[in-house]
């Protein structure tokens, strides 16, 4: 699996966390089942870590809103951010601009129009804060 399928499969993880009051290890499981999904160690590291402080990575990307609620964000732009941010801060042999490009790649497939140019700018004012 490449990094950019692990980073999409996490993303679809955490994504399906904000539906269901499930662990994340039971969602894992459920895809590796009933789907028969292969998780490979990266997708699993972020989904896992992202879902483990998804207030703290809220917290962090707040600021970087500029005139936005968390809560007016679509829950796919939400998402990518959330996974992008926790990458940013805890994979740090991973190029900030990698993460971002991938982020907005994620935000492009699976966002609305403007999802992505969004996505951008909030990782890019963060990755310069």
């Amino acid at each position: 699996m490449t990094r950019r399928e692990a980073r999409e499969l996490a993303f679809i993880l955490l994504f399906e966390k904000m539906f269901t009051d499930a662990s994340m290890d039971e969602i894992l499981e459920a895809a590796r089942e009933a789907r028969d999904v292969e998780v490979d160690a990266f997708a699993s590291r972020l989904a896992v870590g992202a879902a483990e402080k998804l207030d703290e990575l809220d917290d962090a990307i707040t600021p970087a809103l500029h005139n936005w609620s968390r809560e007016r964000l679509s829950r796919v732009a939400l998402t990518v951010l959330r996974l992008a941010v926790h990458e940013m801060q805890s994979e740090a042999d991973n190029p900030t601009s990698v993460v971002i490009n991938e982020a907005v790649e994620l935000a492009k497939k699976y966002g609305g129009a403007d999802d992505a140019s969004f996505v951008n700018g909030v990782l890019g004012t963060l990755a310069r804060a």
